[in-house]
């Protein structure tokens, strides 16, 4: 991620409203510069990053868009994979040994009757390896001297400026005390980010439909770890883009003596998530189970609608977004169903564990026979419970969702 010195010239205040100055991707200018550095990047393989760090240096010059340059190959760098060579021997041991010796001078005189050279050779020659070898490993501990191993992304100008844009959002983010979202859709992957990322929130739903999430920011008086807690908060805002419909506003402090700016965003901002979005089903059980429905009920067959994880059951520090919702398209009735089908034991317990929490008398659980999941398990659950053999019968469930939909 970016550091503050590179988000800071980006940003733009007009009263009390804060945003960045994005760069063009479309630009033919930047898109030059874009590929002349993923150029330079992708030369640099298996070379120290002190010697991309020069290279960068040169390419430079005497631009005055050297902090965009800089951002762009901060971007290459987080995406890449630089490791430390393999030394025979600790580089702590190495330097320790060295110090033993005294202060060494590049020639030797009258006081200083041993060389650099002459001491390396020497503890070259101990430790049985060339002088050459010696000097490489004696500092490989330092991040300047790790070599570049992977380039990372096949990065393209576009993808590489899309990229730093995004990175400028997230920078701002460092300096936030809090933010707001209301979103109205894609509940299952903001909220699976919001838990990768240990955000703390609170949330609630929306009269007119979606949810409002509040977040403490990195700057609130509640958060503790602030710099580890600051680029957590600042990661997660690409989730924001994988939604279709979705609105941000966050207060931000760039200095402790400034007022507060607003800063805002949208589904119709000019940014892109690289996150992974989730499949449409997370299983073959689910998606047998929304065809079969759509075969039988589906447009105009049928009175229920049926719609994919559209409500989200706010638990305190979770949530349960069941599987489906079933609506009836006259009174609007509703119930939820959960396919409880082939998971892992621990997956299992805490799934149960939500559901009891939950404590839904409109859910219907559909459960696979062959879980060692017996009815006694799920006695204290209020919501309905159907077993399968292999997957479930569509008439029970539609029995069901008329038994209990409110």
């Amino acid at each position: 991620m970016l550091t503050g010195e590179l988000v800071r010239p980006r940003l733009r205040q007009r009263g009390s409203t804060l945003t960045v100055e994005f760069v063009d991707t479309q630009s033919t200018h930047w898109q030059r510069t874009a590929a002349e550095l993923i150029h330079l990047f992708a030369g640099q393989l298996n070379q120290p990053h002190s010697i991309w760090d020069t290279v960068l240096e040169q390419y430079e010059g005497e631009r005055i868009d050297y902090v965009v340059i800089r951002g762009l190959a901060k971007v290459l760098e987080d995406a890449a994979t630089f490791r430390p060579i393999d030394t025979a021997f600790p580089p702590v041991q190495m330097r320790e040994h060295l110090l033993t010796y005294g202060p060494v001078f590049p020639t030797a005189d009258l006081f200083n009757p041993q060389s650099r050279t002459d001491i390396l050779s020497r503890l070259a020659s101990e430790l049985k390896m060339s002088v050459s070898d010696l000097e490489q490993a004696m500092f490989a501990d330092r991040s300047s001297e790790y070599l570049l191993r992977e380039v990372g992304l096949p990065w393209t100008a576009e993808g590489l400026l899309a990229r730093y844009n995004m990175e400028l959002a997230r920078g701002v983010l460092y300096w936030a005390s809090e933010m707001q979202v209301e979103l109205h859709d894609n509940y299952k992957d903001f909220w699976r980010y919001l838990k990768l990322f240990k955000l703390m929130f609170e949330a609630a739903p929306v009269l007119k439909g979606g949810y409002q999430v509040h977040m403490d920011g990195p700057i609130s008086p509640f958060v503790k770890s602030t710099t580890r807690y600051g680029r957590q908060f600042a990661a997660f805002l690409p989730a924001l883009f994988l939604g279709k419909e979705w609105q941000m506003t966050a207060k931000v402090r760039r200095a402790p003596n400034e007022d507060a700016l607003v800063y805002t965003l949208d589904q119709t901002s000019p940014l892109h998530s690289h996150f992974k979005q989730s499949g449409l089903f997370d299983s073959k059980l689910e998606e047998d189970f929304a065809q079969q429905f759509e075969e039988k009920f589906g447009e105009k067959r049928g009175q229920w609608l049926l719609r994919r994880e559209d409500e989200v059951i706010l638990m305190g520090d979770t949530v349960f977004i069941p599987d489906f919702s079933i609506i009836h398209k006259k009174d609007g009735r509703r119930a939820l169903i959960e396919i409880i089908g082939f998971w892992h034991p621990d997956y299992l317990r805490r799934k149960v564990d939500k559901v009891r929490r939950a404590g839904l008398a409109n859910l219907i659980l559909l459960v696979y026979a062959g879980l060692n999941l017996t009815p006694d398990k799920l006695a204290d659950v209020p919501s309905q419970v159907l077993y399968f053999p292999h997957k479930p019968v569509l008439k029970e469930v539609m029995a069901a969702v008329e038994a209990c939909a409110l």
